[in-house]
């Protein structure tokens, strides 16, 4: 199916300029909210905005009702942007959608919605049946996929979700996508004069290095990884430093391995801190579970045959990197999804090849529209 290249670029080139950065989404939630009603759908907001400390923003659930028998679908896409994102000025020239250069373009996920959009319109102008049909916008993805984690599923009576969030060229299907959880940990140590009486003090420094020495960072196995992003703590030179705090991640396509790393760091910092006789304090935040698709599951069979029946060879891959569809799997739902043609994502090189857009949408449209068991 043949999208309307002149309406889709004036869509895009329209909320691209609406600011939405991560908590502030309050005016895009607003233009979607309106943009659907008028067009007679009921549209479900609830206030996730207020819920996670942000604006009025919240995630929008519109149902279409089908007249294609099978499962029903949603189509997912997130109204957030990352930094720098307000002020985009979109520019088109040779098929390509770029920024001015002094910000993102927020392809991600403008184009995702963007393609909900067209969708609606084909199916509306060429009165062709598709499959019963949920559109959900979601906020705050870049920074926590908060609202995924806040919405109420059981709004959504669809157990497919199909992602719109995805860069880069067409063809690859993500096998496994790693889960992470994020660990805060701050020693407690005892303050002393550094040149006088340093013996009376407890340098926290020299309990986060022991703990740090206790347990293995970096790769961890072929599916694991643990990292250490920041460390802070101290002052002047003649203090022996009471309190330190680092932070650090650990991630893998199982949850059995991201708990065993988790507990390796855990008694690594208990033990260094009962030696020293620090304390320490321990907050894990279970960012996102792993998600591994079901390749039996109806979704997975009709996304593989929607790109073998647009001339596209399915390439199996596994990603470190999470999205709503982490939190939405951790949830039971079946998640797949597809790239919508945007490429260096989160750069101020941010550009949305039109040409791979209208690829994914043809993959779309057959997701929608194909009789398929």
């Amino acid at each position: 199916m043949q999208i309307n290249q002149e309406r889709v670029l004036s869509r895009l080139m329209e909320i691209i300029q609406i600011d939405s950065v991560s908590y502030k989404e309050g005016p895009m939630t607003d233009y979607l909210q309106n943009y659907f009603e008028k067009l007679g759908y009921e549209v479900y907001r609830d206030e996730a905005g207020k819920a996670i400390g942000g604006d009025h923003a919240g995630n929008l659930l519109i149902h279409i009702p089908g007249t294609l028998g099978g499962e029903a679908i949603c189509l997912n896409a997130h109204q957030d942007t990352v930094e720098p994102g307000n002020g985009i000025h979109p520019v088109f020239e040779n098929g390509i959608l770029r920024s001015g250069g002094d910000t993102i373009l927020a392809a991600d996920d403008k184009s995702g919605i963007v393609m909900t959009m067209e969708l609606l319109d084909l199916l509306k102008e060429t009165g062709t049946p598709h499959r019963d049909l949920y559109l959900l916008f979601t906020i705050c993805e870049e920074n926590g996929m908060y609202g995924a984690k806040t919405f109420d599923c059981s709004k959504l009576p669809a157990k497919n979700i199909f992602s719109l969030d995805g860069a880069g060229k067409i063809g690859p299907v993500i096998t496994s996508g790693a889960g992470k959880d994020s660990l805060t940990i701050t020693f407690h140590g005892k303050t002393a004069h550094g040149g006088i009486e340093p013996e009376k003090g407890i340098n926290a420094i020299a309990v986060a290095a022991s703990a740090i020495n206790r347990v293995p960072f970096g790769r961890i196995d072929p599916e694991t990884t643990s990292n250490i992003g920041r460390i802070e703590g101290g002052g002047a030179t003649n203090i022996v430093t009471d309190t330190v705090t680092f932070t650090c991640e650990v991630r893998s396509h199982t949850q059995k391995q991201i708990d065993d790393q988790v507990a390796k760091i855990v008694k690594a910092c208990n033990d260094a801190a009962a030696e020293f006789k620090a304390s320490v304090d321990i907050d894990i935040d279970h960012f996102c579970p792993p998600c591994k698709p079901d390749p039996d599951c109806f979704l997975s069979r009709l996304t593989l045959h929607a790109l073998e029946a647009e001339g596209f060879t399915p390439e199996y891959v596994v990603t470190n990197g999470s999205g709503d569809s982490n939190i939405f799997s951790g949830k039971g739902f079946h998640c797949s999804g597809i790239s919508t043609g945007m490429f260096d994502v989160h750069t101020t090189g941010e550009y949305l090849d039109m040409k791979v857009f209208e690829q994914a949408f043809g993959i779309v449209w057959r997701i929608m529209t194909d009789e398929f068991q």
